[in-house]
């Protein structure tokens, strides 16, 4: 029969498919299996109502059979079969789908993405990444011969009658030859065919089947010198079946205990520490999925590195989709493992890309308010786990408060704790819920931690006061309090660099007044101290100790240290303008002011220690250590 050439869209196509440099091509066993398995579904239905089908459902299987005699892989199946019409309209032409505007968005150089069609499939087509001939024997049910399908790719294909002795079709695949780049042998591999089928379609409802070999040894009835036994080994092959088929979270809850989802997910994730949530979800509706997901015991650093970015699997009916999908879930969750299984995502007819993505958003959405659910639940219920959860996870809810100018901060705000002492942890709304009717702000204070930030001298007066501190543990805290700006109307206030709010006009009057008397006293100190400081004033933050250093302007403290970690020299020069703030009423501070009156050389010593014992309260790096040390050596 003279070859018949394929439709042009379908032509540009496999010219893509051979000659392009898609990566992932172990994909072509799963879509040819999952084309068999759609076969088979096919006639299964029909067998419900047409009883000369003469299969029962325990009939139907999947068999891969690799041959490296002939370097031929065949997948073959006991489905439903085509016609030879049928095999040129589901063989010799692409449906009206995605895959042609993709394909056009590839030639155009849209596609920025090459690997995607390794990502997702792209059907029967697929076969032709790993072969250079497909031949396809089938035979529809009902019909008495069956009919050949072949093509070595985008020249062309013939189709031509056979004899099939039973319905269903053999897709026969002859592989390329190894090259440099690529072992295609590897796929007549039996590890390796096991490895693919468990990794993408372990939980097609059908039995996939393959002949195993394996060693027995047996005895030869002859001793060796030592009078032991002889063995002799002989090579014993086994049809088995090697995909699960039934999937732990298609599964009722009767069959299946939270502690076997537990078992499964550290068998899936080598993981020696149980999850701290379990979530599963059995919707039906729009759109109906089953999930089951978990939240791990513990954060897993491969997660910064992209290792484990979407670390939800998708699959549509029992067939991997995607392995990590990063559409379900904002990044705030990447943390989040587990499956999604839904038969109503709109693949096209390859299983190749979705082609609309609002059942994703559906699910997804749905997801985010389960696991929100869920972890407000473990914090009301098991705080000291939750705490832990935060300690691992945190930085995600955090940095997604934060990203897209805080438009998931409603979302996301009562999932974050802040320490307010050594042993306690509140959220904002627990915060302001205990706060006194006296109390106007939010108090906090930042430091590397929490145990300097509680050592502060400006957390003095608000301490004394009976209001609660939060301390803040990394720039990044900051960043999540002015994307907040708020909580239930209290705004936030930084008690080293913003007024505390603590005064009376009067007493702010008086302050005033006695800056303007003390200007002299205040402008020497200054000026002694050179570039260190950009102000100098008296605080009325203080009550215990005689001074403290703030910093004004919007680089803090904090910041600071960030940025002097940072990549380029420029970065590292960023400083936070530094203010020393003095207690008036400290013993330490009258003396200096005596000093300025007798000896002003002197009070210039004591202030360059005072200045150095306030940038060492705040957690600043001395600039000459040496100096403190002479300064004070040359008191005694």
């Amino acid at each position: 029969m003279a070859k018949k050439q394929f439709k042009a869209e379908s032509k540009r196509l496999l010219d893509l498919m051979i000659n392009s440099i898609y990566t992932n091509k172990e994909i072509f066993l799963r879509e040819i299996i999952s084309n068999a398995s759609d076969a088979i579904d096919k006639l299964c239905y029909l067998s419900l109502t047409d009883d000369k089908v003469g299969l029962s459902r325990d009939d139907f299987r999947i068999e891969i059979i690799p041959d490296k005699e002939a370097r031929t892989l065949t997948v073959r199946d006991n489905g439903i079969g085509m016609t030879a019409q049928e095999a040129e309209n589901n063989l010799g032409v692409i449906a009206k789908s995605g895959s042609l505007s993709f394909k056009n968005d590839m030639e155009e150089g849209k596609g920025e993405d090459l690997s995607i069609i390794g990502q997702f499939g792209v059907g029967f087509y697929s076969a032709f990444m790993v072969s250079d001939k497909v031949t396809v024997i089938t035979r529809k049910y009902g019909e008495e011969s069956g009919v050949m399908w072949e093509s070595t790719g985008a020249d062309g294909y013939t189709v031509t009658p056979c004899e099939r002795e039973s319905v269903g079709t053999d897709v026969i695949m002859h592989l390329k030859a190894d090259t440099d780049d690529e072992l295609y042998g590897t796929y007549l591999e039996i590890w390796k065919l096991k490895a693919l089928v468990r990794k993408y379609s372990d939980y097609v409802r059908w039995p996939i089947r393959m002949d195993v070999p394996r060693q027995e040894r047996e005895e030869t009835g002859e001793k060796n010198d030592d009078g032991s036994p002889k063995y002799e080994y002989k090579t014993v092959t086994e049809t088995e079946t090697i995909n699960s088929m039934v999937p732990i979270w298609q599964r009722s809850r009767n069959e299946v205990t939270d502690d076997d989802c537990i078992a499964y997910y550290k068998e899936q994730n080598r993981d020696v520490k149980d999850p701290c949530a379990l979530i599963r979800v059995d919707a039906e509706g729009t759109v109906s999925y089953k999930a089951m997901l978990f939240v791990p015991g513990e954060e897993n650093t491969g997660l910064y590195y992209g290792e484990n970015k979407g670390g939800i699997t998708l699959y549509s009916n029992g067939v991997m989709i995607m392995e990590k999908c990063d559409k379900l879930v904002h990044d705030y969750f990447e943390f989040v493992k587990g499956v999604v299984d839904s038969p109503d995502l709109s693949l096209n007819i390859s299983r190749e890309i979705l082609q609309h993505d609002r059942q994703l958003r559906v699910i997804g959405q749905n997801l985010e308010k389960k696991i929100k659910g869920e972890l407000e639940k473990l914090q009301r219920d098991d705080r000291p786990k939750y705490e832990e959860f935060f300690k691992n996870f945190g930085y995600h809810l955090k940095v997604g408060v934060c990203d897209e100018y805080g438009r998931y901060k409603d979302f996301l705000k009562d999932l974050l704790i802040f320490h307010t002492g050594e042993d306690k942890q509140v959220t904002l709304k627990e915060y302001v819920e205990n706060m006194p009717e006296s109390q106007k702000s939010i108090y906090f204070a930042t430091s590397d931690t929490l145990k300097h930030a509680m050592s502060l001298p400006q957390c003095e007066e608000v301490r004394r006061r009976g209001y609660e501190m939060i301390y803040l543990l990394s720039p990044l805290d900051e960043m999540v309090l002015e994307a907040l700006h708020d909580q239930d109307g209290k705004g936030f206030c930084n008690v080293v660099t913003e007024d505390l709010g603590f005064d009376t006009d009067e007493e702010k009057k008086a302050a005033e007044e006695r800056d303007i008397e003390n200007k002299e006293f205040l402008d020497y100190i200054k000026e002694s101290l050179g570039e260190r400081f950009a102000k100098v004033r008296f605080s009325t933050k203080l009550s215990d100790l005689p001074c403290a250093m703030s910093t004004e302007g919007p680089v803090t403290l904090e910041m600071e240290k960030y940025f002097r970690r940072g990549p380029s020299e420029e970065m590292r020069k960023v400083r936070a303008s530094r203010v020393l703030e003095l207690n008036p009423e400290h013993a330490a501070v009258k003396a200096l002011q005596t000093a300025f009156a007798e000896n002003k050389e002197k009070a210039a010593r004591l202030a360059a220690i005072l200045a150095s014992l306030s940038e060492l309260m705040a957690g600043a790096d001395l600039d000459d250590p040496a100096e403190l040390t002479r300064n004070v050596s040359e008191l005694f």
